[in-house]
């Protein structure tokens, strides 16, 4: 229970225990010769002396409790200095509400599904953490008295980043072990970084995918199955772009859960061996690409996938970023949407006029672009600022 203070406690023991034995030392009169007594029935002829053994080591049991009265008290009673039974109080205390905001507080990042945190958890995050920390400062206040320390007023009980009925349960072995692999990689990350500079070339993200390759491959022998499915779906580069992406879906836990797994994989082999432009490569991303497709597909059904294709079009994106921008309602991204659908098809139509002149082309170019900011401003209406920025072409 209190494996992180046990070489601590023991160290003072033993100063406690050899403080005793000197003291003994000199106080103990050597006894005077006593008679020797039988004990119990032993054989005829033989006597046996009756030893008195007074204990010189204690085990942690002997002095651990789950009561945290009993537990001081019992330091006590082994002569434990009061700063001592303070720090061991103070750190034990601290370990169990570090505990407790790890599995008891719901943050942003354990909502790893959605988009966007909700206010409404973090604002609830906040409440609790404050209402731990209290409940910390009263603890401690009981237990060692008023002023017991008095260079911190209130901390804030903050949880770690593993924290949740998952991450929150990962043993401190298996979190220093995940910490320090973290520490690692941000290391040969930007020493690859500093080194490509130094030399004068550009860094490949093709190599810094296959080194975060690599870590996953290590991270996932540290973690179980379910604790690595969770950091993976909280903290990694392709969950972080699929929330990203989703802008406007509005996954649910488990539709995410899913476009996750079907893509996840793929994603990282393209990223780390398939993203050039050479014939091979380009072929092999086609078929992931088009594996990886397949897989969503059947994890969102006939009902959901059409939605999700559309909030992967880049004009959708477009489109929503501007309602963004501008501040006007999801509902508008719709309407915005179509708008550069039409504007796009209508300049793929103009730059394929073969019978239009340069100058012809482009003065009809302008013209749409200013159809479209039009458009545009009507359907926001209060929300439409002074220039929206017109729809690239994006003419194959």
């Amino acid at each position: 229970m209190r494996a992180r203070i046990v070489l601590f406690l023991s160290v003072a023991l033993n100063a406690v225990l050899a403080w005793m034995v000197v003291r003994e030392s000199h106080d103990v009169q050597p006894l005077p010769p006593q008679p020797t007594q039988l004990s119990r029935a032993s054989a005829p002829g033989k006597t046996k002396t009756n030893v008195v053994v007074r204990r010189q080591y204690f085990n942690w049991s002997d002095i651990e409790s789950d009561n945290y009265l009993t537990y001081i008290a019992n330091l006590k009673s082994i002569g434990c200095p009061p700063t001592t039974i303070r720090d061991i109080i103070v750190a034990d205390v601290n370990q169990l509400f570090a505990h407790r905001a790890a599995t008891e507080i719901l943050t942003g990042d354990q909502e790893w599904w959605l988009s966007e945190p909700d206010p409404s958890v973090l604002e609830a995050a906040a409440a609790k953490s404050e209402a731990l920390a209290s409940e910390r400062r009263q603890l401690l206040d009981n237990l060692l008295g008023p002023g017991w320390d008095t260079s911190v007023v209130n901390p804030t009980v903050i949880p770690s980043r593993f924290n949740g009925t998952v991450l929150g349960n990962v043993s401190p072995e298996a979190k220093q072990a995940v910490e320090n692999l973290e520490a690692d990689s941000t290391r040969r990350l930007n020493d690859y970084v500093q080194a490509q500079k130094t030399a004068g070339k550009p860094v490949d993200p093709a190599e810094l995918a296959k080194l975060r390759l690599a870590t996953r491959t290590e991270l996932a022998k540290l973690l179980t199955p379910a604790q690595f499915e969770e950091y993976s779906l909280r903290y990694s580069v392709n969950a972080e772009a699929l929330r990203t992406n989703l802008k406007g879906f509005e996954a649910t836990q488990e539709e995410f859960r899913s476009i996750f797994h079907a893509s996840d994989e793929i994603n990282s082999q393209i990223d780390a061996f398939y993203s050039g432009d050479d014939p091979a490569s380009v072929r092999k991303r086609a078929e992931l690409e088009k594996m990886r497709d397949a897989a969503v597909q059947q994890a969102l059904g006939p009902e959901r996938y059409p939605v999700y294709k559309i909030t992967q079009d880049p004009l959708f994106q477009e489109a929503q970023a501007s309602a963004e921008q501008s501040g006007a309602p999801p509902e508008k991204v719709i309407p915005m949407y179509r708008i550069n659908q039409l504007t796009q098809q209508e300049k793929q139509r103009i730059s394929a006029d073969r019978r239009l002149t340069a100058e012809q082309r482009a003065e009809a170019l302008r013209t749409v672009d200013q159809q479209q900011q039009r458009s545009l401003r009507q359907i926001l209406g209060d929300f439409s600022e002074p220039e929206l920025p017109p729809t690239p072409p994006n003419i194959p």
